[in-house]
């Protein structure tokens, strides 16, 4: 079987995508900084007969990374699906605001993947970004967070490269806005149930996950 670890696994696309690798034989390996969102994901799982395990993870911490990966035996599969969005005009945000953003969306992504990087060797693994279509183009009121997502894609596009002639694969995701509660301390979408769905996002994405160095699902 197969093991695949996602971050930001408690709710959202992540918590879709940990349902439908583990629906086909995966065992999936769910991250986050909130126990109780993690275990109600991992029982949902356990109880359709498919294999789970939580493990808590600050993504923009060193030590708590390391601890992860100290606990696993086998990787297939990272998806850095964690990630904050901070929005509004260039002038509203704070120091700190960047600073926090920085750290999920990039600092994180870097460090999993780095972290995992030897277990992907030996099972000829892959990497996937999500990067959303915030780091196909800019756009307005959100330009700390189109620039923290056009760094994760310079970053995977680097990987393609570095990793031309190694056994493992780093693929970008590009998707627009989903109706899930990344949008629930914003006002930024005004109406985020007009969205499409995440388990629409994470059915493509599981579909086309084969390695290849892009997942469109929206421009």
């Amino acid at each position: 079987m197969k093991s695949v670890l996602i971050t930001g696994a408690g709710s959202g696309l992540g918590r879709s995508l940990a349902l439908k690798y583990a629906q086909n034989d995966h065992h999936v390996i769910l991250t986050g900084r909130t126990d109780r969102k993690l275990l109600l994901v991992q029982k949902e799982i356990q109880e359709n007969g498919g294999s789970a395990q939580s493990l808590i993870c600050d993504v923009t911490e060193t030590a708590s990374v390391e601890e992860v990966f100290k606990q696993l035996d086998q990787l297939d599969i990272l998806i850095n699906n964690a990630g904050l969005g901070l929005f509004g005009p260039l002038e509203k945000y704070h120091e700190e605001d960047i600073d926090t953003l920085y750290r999920t969306n990039v600092k994180g992504t870097i460090l999993m993947t780095q972290h995992a990087v030897p277990f992907l060797e030996k099972s000829n693994g892959r990497v996937l970004n999500i990067i959303s279509t915030a780091g196909l183009r800019g756009k307005k009121n959100e330009s700390i967070y189109c620039a923290s997502k056009f760094a994760v894609r310079g970053f995977t596009e680097s990987l393609y490269r570095e990793w031309e002639n190694e056994p493992i694969s780093a693929t970008a995701v590009y998707m627009g806005g989903m109706n899930t509660p990344f949008w629930s301390e914003s006002e930024h979408v005004k109406d985020p149930s007009a969205l499409k769905g995440p388990e629409i996002v994470a059915e493509q994405i599981f579909q086309e996950d084969d390695g290849r160095k892009e997942i469109i699902i929206d421009r």
